[in-house]
């Protein structure tokens, strides 16, 4: 008799505690198959769009509790060489809304684990896209400034400047 009301108990405490840590263990994988990647150099988390392809990515950009947040960009470089780039919003470590730059825009939102997968794109979604990716460029030169590197703050003003060509 004792032994079933412990075994009782003790099967509501492993429910309960279960119910008590599945908000957190959803919150870990809130796009279920997405790859988590980090920064080679500072370990900044992030989901890195598809359209990015596989390699060394890096965040420029807010790194709270370690996950990229906020405007910015993720870049992959090989070596010396530059590839494609995300400028947008992030949060905790997603996309959210911007534009990869790859010898063209692709524009919108973060869907399916990219950015821009929808073949009918609205207008409002396209100019917020490019708005967030102006910003975030915007941001990157910022902090290329602040850290005294003229060259690439100028780069990406410039950058920005051509994305706020796309909202005219």
């Amino acid at each position: 008799m004792q032994q079933r009301k412990l075994l009782r108990i003790a099967s509501t405490l492993a429910v309960v505690a279960s119910l008590w840590c599945a908000p957190s263990l959803q919150a870990q994988e809130p796009a279920g198959g997405v790859t988590w990647s980090k920064d080679p150099a500072s370990h900044c988390e992030f989901v890195s769009p598809v359209s990015l392809t596989t390699g060394p990515t890096y965040w420029t950009g807010a790194c709270p509790d370690n996950k990229a947040s906020g405007p910015g960009m993720l870049r992959r470089r090989d070596g010396d060489r530059v590839g494609p780039a995300f400028y947008g919003d992030m949060q905790a470590g997603m996309p959210v809304i911007g534009v990869i730059d790859d010898e063209g825009y692709r524009v919108g939102q973060f869907k399916n684990g990219d950015i821009g997968g929808d073949a009918e794109l609205e207008p409002q979604v396209r100019l917020d896209a490019f708005r967030a990716a102006a910003k975030a460029a915007r941001e990157v030169a910022a902090l290329y400034a602040k850290q005294g590197n003229a060259a690439s703050s100028r780069h990406y003003e410039t950058v920005a400047q051509q994305l706020d060509m796309q909202i005219e």
